[in-house]
């Protein structure tokens, strides 16, 4: 005679701390943020294309990238969404979350970053935008806080 087999069902939760390592690039550019409010894009020696966020390898011309440019932080909205829901991972609570691709004045590529201090009525593609810095910054993208509408 067969015997029967129950299956048994443990919960368990893992807890597996470690340590993210951003690299020497993206290091570069997050604490340029942090410490001292500037945005750093990375150019590349041979097409000239410049990028931002900052990479290590032009995905244009494969060249290795190395020359480091300061931007002034004031660009234009490329496009841009509104989020009419709340999740968990949203990285502010209050109003809807407003995210668009942001070309800075001298870069060749949009960095996705919040738009704050505005509507989505106030917004349209091609409005001119300046970076809001958090007053505690802790090393990481949203060391800016969003980007404002300037005129």
């Amino acid at each position: 005679m067969r015997q029967k087999t129950e299956i048994l069902i443990s919960h368990q939760e893992l807890q597996v701390p470690f340590n993210y390592s951003a690299g020497p690039i993206a290091g570069k550019f997050l604490l340029a943020l942090r410490d001292q409010q500037k945005i750093l894009a990375i150019r590349c020696p041979k097409c000239k294309t410049v990028y931002l966020p900052p990479r290590a390898t032009c995905g244009k011309c494969f060249s290795e990238l190395s020359e480091w440019v300061e931007l002034k932080g004031t660009g234009k909205i490329q496009s841009f969404t509104v989020v009419n829901y709340k999740e968990p991972i949203h990285p502010q609570t209050k109003g809807k979350l407003i995210v668009a691709v942001i070309k800075l004045d001298a870069a060749d590529t949009g960095l996705t970053h919040l738009i704050g201090e505005a509507s989505e009525k106030d917004l349209k593609v091609g409005a001119k935008v300046a970076p809001v810095f958090r007053e505690y910054r802790q090393g990481n993208i949203l060391d800016i806080k969003y980007f404002k509408p300037v005129k």
